[in-house]
């Protein structure tokens, strides 16, 4: 049987089909655009998109996993739903999703109140499968490295509650071990939820220090000014979205986005090796710079 990725050329799902070709699987990637996407071979590249039923009916035949994967959209969860429901008619037994942490408790946050109406319907459908929930990842921020760098400002409004915040290879090679292990299952397993953290939970405050050490000059926290942070994303996505991205932010100020109580060592465990960190991904942006 086959596992099919979707999302397959974005940040996290070429890394999970990397991480499966290197335990021999050669799955099945759905992208838009065939001619644009480059995966190592083996990997079998299908077109379509998870509004387009009759190219989505096409990419479950014979499928027996799926890595639902979708991108924060306006429609994200009609995609989902009209996804899963061709999967289930195509006979696909398992389920590994890629929700949120805290998707029941950001209630008022449109993607992530989206990804828990997904999360209910994966459920309620029974399908075998695990329900992964990131936290924020810590690949974020090379969007804001110039202004850490040159600026010597920290500018993400994550405040003083603490951001678990977890590395995508970590993501990816976890979604990889849960697809494989449910594809291989004699049969179907119950419903888990993993949550996806990193070992540090950071406030702003603890990451300005992070950036003050690995370049070795001042790096201050900018604050929790969410008004501000919408604005800002205005200048380069829908304000839907900017909008969306400021009531996520204000949630992290009141609430943060913290682990439970043996998160860290069972993604340890699972992993067979330590979790990526903040300071190591600063220190290489650092050299980079």
């Amino acid at each position: 049987m086959t596992i099919l990725v979707t999302g397959a050329t974005g940040n996290i799902g070429r890394k999970v089909v990397d991480q499966l070709v290197a335990r021999g699987i050669h799955p099945r990637a759905l992208v838009r655009d065939p001619a644009r996407a480059s995966f190592p071979a083996g990997v079998e590249v299908v077109q379509g998109d998870l509004l387009d039923v009759d190219s989505l009916r096409g990419a479950f035949t014979g499928v027996s996993t799926l890595f639902l994967l979708n991108a924060v959209a306006p429609d994200e969860f009609t995609q989902a739903l009209v996804a899963l429901n061709l999967a289930r008619a195509a006979g696909v037994q398992h389920v590994v999703y890629l929700s949120v942490i805290g998707s029941d408790v950001y209630v008022n946050v449109p993607h992530f109140a989206g990804k828990y109406g997904i999360e209910r319907m994966i459920e309620a459908m029974g399908f075998s499968a695990t329900i992964l929930r990131p936290a924020y990842f810590i690949d974020n921020d090379v969007t804001i490295k110039d202004v850490v760098v040159n600026h010597g400002v920290y500018p993400m409004p994550i405040g003083s509650k603490g951001l678990a915040m977890v590395d995508t290879r970590d993501i990816a090679e976890i979604a990889a071990i849960e697809l494989v292990r449910r594809d291989r299952a004699a049969g179907p397993l119950p419903l888990e939820r993993i949550n996806l953290v990193g070992p540090d939970t950071l406030t702003g405050a603890s990451v300005a220090a992070i950036w003050t050490d690995v370049l070795g000059r001042p790096v201050a926290y900018a604050g929790d000014d969410s008004a501000g942070f919408e604005q800002n994303l205005r200048g380069f996505m829908p304000s839907w979205m900017a909008y969306d991205m400021r009531l996520m932010a204000e949630r992290f100020v009141s609430d943060g986005m913290v682990p439970q109580a043996g998160d860290v060592e069972r993604l340890t465990d699972m992993l067979g090796r330590p979790l990526h960190t903040y300071r190591a991904f600063a220190a290489g942006m650092a050299a980079a710079a």
